[in-house]
């Protein structure tokens, strides 16, 4: 496996050698796998700087949308065609199985796809019955030079869910990724700019988030900023962007519930049970980590789920048959098995798994099922960010979305029953942004995600999420004369 390197992407090219890099090693095998360029704050100044001048001097925002698609769907031609490369990288540098790499590559497509069709749609509105010789015109425009904060679990994926709406929009962007996983932008904005993006309009610098995310969100150059990652992490992001007074959308933290009702589809439901917490290593800011299961079928249910957990194959990641790969690094599994002593220490019962996987040079932990799980404990309260389950019995719908709102997060939820009523009535007490039903972390480029509460605000993907790249312009028109008010 050779080592792939990499310096800063900008103005349409890669930098000359970079004065120091980030190493990144493999966290399945521990080998090197990647280097990324360490930015500075010139660094980024020089990329907010030619996103600026595509922005206000370029071609890219006075394109039409149907030039803006065509650029883009051969952006998604080119993804398609560097396939296998591109799920190769996310394996090394995330340590996710290889079969949920593919889908992330190919939800990747179908999200540029679906932007191209917005950005032939984009309009505004036209008033006409404000009066005699009285119009009025809402003008969509781009918001201008976006800054994307990207996290490290979704590499390609999360990117994808903002890049090409801005671009759709006519804006021009600034990628800051995860020093841990940057491959895969530095991969992608060089594809767009093989596809016809003109120069300047995708930017990427990688390195420290305290040193160049910082000063990203900060940059008096940036008219938005996009960000997922931590609630904590938002936080900050909230306070640097006050000092420019910049419009900020963030999609955060998650403690899904996941909550399956007698009625259900039992052998569906305990397939969303393991996916919905296993999928992508448990590293899934929709994980739905919180079971509540019915009282009645709770026994069999439960001891279901957490067989089928015991049976699941950790390790290899480019195993065809892995379905858990490594965690992000040694200190990120430290913190899951932190979780999974305190679960054992406050007294929840624990059913399988509660160890990292010995003699290995990765980064391994067994799925972890714990049952009897109060709401007082801590891995009922915390997002894991791990293959760790916790599993809450109830009697009734009532109580059920009481615990399932008994949370400082609200980005997903997800209720299994066969009775539309049911399904209803607790989609719509739910407080989160999204809520499925009769299955789990799904979707389409076409729905728009969004958090309440610690999970942030903001809308990604689908029509309101192109609509947080672009502004609304009033021009309000008199024609014919108009009646003086101070003219004698």
């Amino acid at each position: 496996m050779s080592t792939r390197q990499y310096t800063h992407f900008i103005n349409g090219r890669f930098d000359g050698d970079a004065a120091s890099y980030v190493d990144r090693k493999s966290p399945a095998s521990g080998e090197l796998v990647a280097r990324f360029a360490t930015g500075d704050v010139a660094d980024m100044d020089r990329a907010v700087a030619a996103a600026r001048a595509a922005f206000d001097h370029g071609p890219w925002p006075r394109m039409s949308g149907m030039e803006r698609a065509e650029v883009l769907n051969k952006f998604a031609d080119l993804i398609r065609k560097n396939f296998d490369r591109l799920v190769r990288i996310e394996v090394e540098e995330v340590g996710k199985p290889i079969r949920f790499a593919r889908g992330d590559i190919e939800g990747s497509v179908g999200l540029i796809r679906y932007a191209a069709s917005l950005a032939m749609q984009m309009s505004g509105s036209t008033y006409t019955n404000l009066g005699a010789n009285k119009t009025a015109l809402l003008m969509r425009e781009p918001v201008g030079v976006v800054a994307l904060i990207t996290p490290w679990n979704f590499p390609a994926l999360i990117l994808m869910q903002k890049v090409p709406f801005a671009l759709a929009a006519g804006c021009a962007v600034v990628v800051k990724p995860s020093e841990f996983t940057s491959g895969s932008a530095f991969e992608l904005a060089a594809l767009a700019a093989e596809a016809g993006v003109p120069n300047g309009v995708f930017n990427v610098v990688s390195g420290k988030g305290s040193v160049i995310g910082q000063s990203l969100a900060e940059h008096p150059g940036v008219d938005f900023i996009s960000f997922t990652g931590s609630t904590r992490i938002g936080q900050n992001v909230i306070e640097a962007s006050a000092k420019n007074i910049v419009k900020t959308s963030l999609e955060l933290g998650g403690k899904s519930a996941n909550i399956v009702f007698a009625d259900a589809d039992l052998d569906a439901a305990v397939d969303g049970a393991l996916m919905g917490v296993f999928f992508n290593n448990g590293e899934c800011c929709v994980s739905g980590s919180r079971l509540f299961v019915q009282s009645s079928i709770a026994e069999e249910f439960v001891r279901r789920v957490s067989e089928s957990a015991a049976l699941l194959k950790v390790g290899n990641p480019f195993d065809e048959d892995t379905d858990i790969g490594a965690m992000i690094d040694s200190k990120h599994m430290s913190t899951v098995m932190g979780f999974v002593e305190s679960g054992v220490s406050e007294g929840a019962k624990l059913l399988t798994g509660g160890s990292a996987v010995e003699n290995s040079a990765g980064n391994f932990v067994q799925p972890t099922v714990f049952d009897h799980v109060t709401p007082q404990m801590t891995i009922f309260k915390e997002e894991i960010f791990g293959p760790v389950l916790s599993v809450t019995r109830f009697e009734t719908l009532d109580e059920v979305v009481a615990l399932a709102n008994d949370s400082i997060y609200g980005l997903s939820n997800y209720v299994w029953s066969k009775n539309i009523d049911t399904v209803m009535t607790v989609a719509s007490r739910l407080k989160s942004g999204w809520v499925q039903a009769n299955t789990v972390i799904d979707g389409a480029p076409q729905l728009p995600l969004a958090g309440v509460k610690g999970s942030g605000f903001g809308y990604e993907m689908g029509q309101a999420g192109f609509e947080e790249f672009t502004q609304i312009k009033t021009l309000f028109i008199h024609t014919g004369s108009r009646q003086p008010v101070f003219a004698k």
